[in-house]
């Protein structure tokens, strides 16, 4: 795979947690990204947010701020594919977990995906590395995908906003601004 300078980052942070900062972190560092685009789906096509985009995206830059190579923006296309050729993201690197590339044959014209950037999959833990070898050798461009390593972080949105609404602490999940901001807005919390 080609050196990218650009890497891109999409996803629905509801809310944004510690999870995605690291992969960001490691996808830059292992990839030599000079830029990391991170994409919040204003209206996600494959998933229900909870909370509006707008507050997702404030969310997001709050989680972000501390990557000086990582701008977030907010994406209205609800399918990647429609996102990366508005964007002529040619030649960029599309980052992902390596439990989200199981899912990838079933995205929106894959193959397309594939021919406008390469694909950079973060290993971790708890993923089975033969089902990705697997679900790698039945893309049609194998060669456009590759992998890094990631530290496992045992965290999700869901299970932010599962704490947030019993009373627990996120301080572990989140950064400061995030958890600051989540409380602010009274978000996640379970309705009076």
């Amino acid at each position: 795979m080609a050196v990218a300078t650009l890497g891109i980052l999409g996803g629905v942070f509801d809310p944004p947690h510690v999870g995605h900062v690291a992969l960001a972190q490691a996808a830059i560092a292992e990839l030599g990204l000079e830029r990391l685009l991170v994409l919040v789906v204003a209206d996600p096509g494959h998933k229900r947010a909870t909370t509006p985009a707008s507050t997702r995206l404030e969310l997001a830059r709050l989680a972000f701020e501390e990557i000086p190579d990582a701008e977030v923006e907010l994406d209205h296309h609800a399918r990647t594919v429609d996102s990366l050729e508005a964007r002529r993201a040619e030649g960029a690197v599309f980052v992902l977990g390596a439990d989200e590339l199981a899912d990838f044959p079933g995205w929106k014209s894959p193959e397309r995906v594939l021919e406008l950037v390469c694909l950079a999959v973060a290993m971790r833990p708890g993923v089975s590395a033969d089902s990705v070898r697997e679900t790698r050798a039945r893309l049609s461009a194998p060669e456009r995908v590759s992998f890094f390593e990631l530290e496992p972080v045992a965290v999700s949105s869901s299970l932010v906003r599962e704490r947030v609404a019993q009373g627990e602490p996120i301080d572990d999940l989140v950064s400061r601004s995030v958890a600051e901001a989540i409380a602010r807005l009274g978000l996640y919390a379970p309705a009076e």
